[in-house]
């Protein structure tokens, strides 16, 4: 158990690394700005929530594997389980990837409500609406089946409910009244998180 352990700590770690550091560190390197914007919104807010959420999440992420090298129980859920959790993180890795280069210059972490960015719709965003979203939830997924244990499912679970706040109360709105009938459109004909899932009403 403790050889997945470590290999969750590690890709966790390069995965993390790249998706917030390295493309923060791009991001300057390109506009001169890092994308960061912070937690939106007010303390108890919807949109603070989804913010700490979202470092609970992260955080947790991290926990889960060292806290199984320290000895806290996992589910013995043999070899196909884990490997599972390998193919889906390392396939989850890679969407990160491909979804945060696709924004270039419109990438970012948080929501500035006096910001107007592009459109992005192109790439994997031709076919969902949140790919980074749900590719960061495809590599939680793994990750948790690498290192099955309770600090895994809540930072899974933090996660899940981080992305519906952060989309629904938060990112959604924002694009809405930036973007108004390019984002209508859009929106109508893409699955927010799957394709033709999720898709809103005009």
């Amino acid at each position: 158990m403790k050889g997945w352990a470590w290999a969750a700590l590690v890709l966790y770690s390069g995965w993390a690394g790249f998706a917030f550091g390295i493309r923060a560190a791009l991001q300057r390197h390109r506009t001169g700005d890092t994308g960061f914007r912070g937690i939106a919104g007010r303390t108890g807010e919807a949109s603070w929530w989804a913010g700490v959420l979202f470092v609970a999440a992260l955080l947790g992420g991290a926990a889960a594997p060292v806290a199984a090298l320290t000895g806290l129980p996992t589910w013995k859920g043999g070899a196909a389980l884990h490997g599972s959790g390998l193919v889906l993180t390392l396939a989850g890795m890679a969407l990160t990837t491909v979804a945060q280069l696709a924004m270039g210059a419109s990438w970012r972490v948080g929501v500035d409500a006096g910001e107007r960015t592009a459109l992005v719709t192109s790439g994997l965003f031709a076919h969902v609406r949140n790919p980074v979203f749900t590719a960061m939830a495809i590599t939680a997924l793994g990750l948790g089946l690498m290192v099955p244990n309770l600090i895994a499912g809540a930072a899974l679970a933090a996660l899940i409910a981080a992305v519906q706040l952060q989309v629904r109360v938060v990112e959604e709105p924002y694009l809405a009244s930036a973007h108004g009938d390019d984002y209508a459109a859009y929106s109508a004909g893409t699955g927010r998180f799957l394709p033709a899932i999720g898709r809103r009403a005009v």
